[in-house]
């Protein structure tokens, strides 16, 4: 099943894909996140409203998307350095913070006012960063919640897969000591979406290609396979003593192709023009759009 989040007139209301159509469904969940902590009991609920002939039904082709989870209970869970020839292409590019090679994944978190919608504008304000990069990620979204989970049974806790752009400032990563989270979070710059496509819609995951273009130009291009960590470990290594929840989502890592490590380096600018895509998932399309982010602040980098 593939679902979506669609703006109306009055709200956002949560949809499932029946054809080219979107059936809303905002009178059964809240949200996508209320679906998906119903269990299988909401997939179900989704199922049987498709079969409604007296439901609003908008065609997919017009429909204004939001992020497919709009509500969330904690941080995005991100995962850095996932693509051996990513972490290898950042080599003598981490201004004097160069680590040894991970021997387990690294994970950090992305703000929630970070994510907008698949074909929303990407804000970007160069008074708080100089160095905005892109890195395309394949995101799956928790279903059923859990705690140290077994790596042979993670496949069990994922409700659905959808894409995200992870957009980056690299001068703010290495500002506050190396550490992600403040380098990943301004406001208003991480795509997402656009549909929740459950498991079953897409066959191996190992075998999906995910893709980053700029202006035209793919820029980044790998296999989910390529991952150094793959999806079992990830949810594993992070429900290790800490529960994951139904709706959280985590991103699993970019590949090689980053701004910050061609020669020369490209950094986003207004105006640019961001495409995220992956076999299945469909596309992000964002234009970069220049915004105050900086306001009364008194930081000069």
């Amino acid at each position: 099943m593939r679902f979506a989040s669609v703006r109306t007139a009055e709200e956002t209301k949560p949809g499932v894909l029946d054809g080219s159509d979107i059936v809303l469904i905002g009178d059964l969940f809240a949200d996508l996140t209320a679906l998906i902590e119903a269990g299988p009991d909401g997939t179900e609920a989704a199922r049987q409203a498709i079969q409604d002939p007296g439901r609003v039904r908008i065609a997919s082709a017009d429909a204004e998307l939001a992020a497919p989870i709009t509500r969330f209970k904690r941080d995005v869970l991100c995962t850095g350095w996932n693509y051996w020839d990513h972490f290898e292409e950042g080599i003598g590019r981490r201004d004097g913070q160069e680590v040894d090679r991970p021997t387990a994944p690294t994970f950090f978190t992305k703000a929630p006012n970070a994510v907008i919608g698949p074909n929303d504008p990407i804000a970007w304000d160069d008074r708080c960063s100089k160095k905005w990069d892109y890195e395309c990620e394949l995101a799956l979204v928790i279903g059923k919640p859990g705690r140290s989970i077994p790596a042979h049974k993670a496949h069990e806790h994922i409700f659905g897969y959808c894409l995200c752009n992870d957009i980056s400032q690299r001068d703010i990563q290495r500002r506050h000591g190396g550490q992600w989270m403040r380098g990943k979070s301004p406001d208003g710059t991480s795509p997402l979406g656009p549909y929740l496509v459950t498991p079953e819609e897409l066959g191996p995951i190992d075998e999906l290609r995910i893709e980053c273009e700029l202006n035209g130009e793919v820029m980044q291009s790998a296999v989910i396979k390529q991952m150094a960590f793959d999806i079992p470990t990830l949810i594993a290594e992070m429900s290790f003593g800490m529960t994951l929840s139904a709706g959280d989502v985590i991103l699993t890592g970019t590949p090689a192709g980053v701004g910050n490590a061609r020669t020369p380096q490209v950094f986003l600018k207004s105006g640019d023009v961001v495409v995220t895509r992956c076999t299945g998932l469909g596309e992000l399309r964002n234009v970069v759009e220049e915004r105050d982010l900086y306001g009364e602040a008194e930081i000069v980098l």
